[in-house]
């Protein structure tokens, strides 16, 4: 993240995004494939395996680390046409798709907001950040299922919707948004209006 400032001199956080070239490495059809999809491909793998290296040879390029399908798309691509971040225009607004950074095994105060001992009610009685009491009696003699407890917290797909685009940078393929994106610096999102 980074900031800039606007025509008022009032400071926004934003992030930058390296937003293509994206290459369309397969046009689905209704007719072939049961339905319409764009399919683009972004980042060259160093190391492919023959299904990928074929896959992309198609298109006249090499395989590509990336490869997320579209649908609802308004312009006519064929096999091989690159998409840049010309696609997107200043003050539109799109949908940031992601994976969350990793946290790693939480308690139940930082995974679900409890309160701790400071509300001191359900069981604790001299344990900070425990969860408490967890269950009824001899019945149901059972956790539910859904219990708020201790586990992995983070690393999932998280999209982030309604983000203003604040700049177009077309000769590098930077593509500047208001706020924050998931995932950590050098992770991949996908990008949709």
């Amino acid at each position: 993240m980074t900031s800039i400032f606007d025509e008022n001199g009032k400071n926004i956080p934003c992030t930058v995004i390296q937003a293509g070239p994206c290459v369309v490495t397969q046009v689905r059809t209704k007719e072939v494939d049961g339905y319409e999809a764009l399919q683009l491909g972004f980042d060259d793998k160093k190391t492919v395996s023959k299904a990928a290296e074929g896959h992309a040879k198609k298109a006249g390029t090499v395989a590509k680390r990336k490869v997320v399908e579209f649908q609802g798309y308004n312009e006519d691509y064929k096999l091989g046409d690159s998409v840049t971040v010309e696609h997107f225009k200043e003050g539109e607004f799109v949908d940031i798709a992601g994976t969350s950074k990793g946290k790693g095994f939480q308690g139940v105060v930082k995974r679900h907001g409890f309160g701790g001992v400071g509300q001191a009610t359900h069981g604790q009685h001299n344990r900070l950040r425990a969860p408490g009491s967890i269950g009824a009696a001899s019945y149901p003699a059972r956790v539910f299922k859904g219990m708020k407890m201790a586990g992995r917290m983070g690393g999932e797909r998280v999209k982030v919707e309604n983000l203003r685009v604040l700049k177009v940078v077309a000769d590098k393929n930077l593509l500047v948004v208001k706020g924050c994106v998931p995932g950590s610096k050098n992770s991949y999102v996908i990008i949709s209006k």
